[in-house]
C-alpha cells in the first residue's frame, strides 16, 4: 500500500520557519517528481514547489520562490519543505504528492500526480 505521511505542520508567527517532512512508503518514488500543493480555507488548491526526476530540476511558485526550498532524499524515500520568512498568506492544508505532472514555466500541474498525502495544517498569525 502505497502512502504518504506529512509531519511539521503548526502555528507560527509571520517572519518565522516552519519544516515540513514527507515520508513515502510502499513503492520508491526516486523516477518520480515528488512536490507540495497547499490549499487555503475557500480557496482552490495550488502548487508550491516541486522536485522532478529529470536532472532534479525543481520549481517554486512565485509566491514562495526565495523563502521555500524544497529537498528530497531519494534513498530514504523523503521530501522535505523548508518554509522561512512565512505570511499569514501561507495559512493552508500542505499536501505531499508524487507522480509524473506536467510542468511548465514554474509550475507543475496537481492532475498529474497519483498519489497524496492527508495534508498537514500550518497556520501563520500576524
Amino acid at each position: 500500500q502505497v502512502q504518504l505521511v506529512e509531519s511539521g505542520g503548526g502555528l507560527v508567527q509571520a517572519g518565522g520557519s516552519l519544516r515540513l517532512s514527507c515520508a513515502a512508503s510502499g513503492r520508491t518514488f526516486s523516477s518520480y517528481a515528488m512536490g507540495w500543493f497547499r490549499q487555503a480555507p475557500g480557496k482552490e488548491r495550488e502548487f508550491v514547489a516541486a522536485d522532478t526526476w529529470i536532472g532534479s530540476r525543481t520549481y517554486y511558485a512565485d509566491s514562495v520562490k526565495g523563502r521555500f526550498t524544497i529537498s528530497r532524499d531519494r534513498s530514504k524515500n523523503t521530501l522535505a519543505l523548508q518554509m522561512n520568512s512565512l505570511k499569514p498568506e501561507d495559512t493552508a492544508v500542505y499536501y505531499c504528492a508524487a507522480g509524473s505532472p506536467r510542468c511548465s514555466g514554474n509550475v507543475c500541474y496537481a492532475e498529474g500526480m497519483d498519489y497524496w498525502g492527508k495534508g498537514t495544517l500550518v497556520t501563520v498569525s500576524s
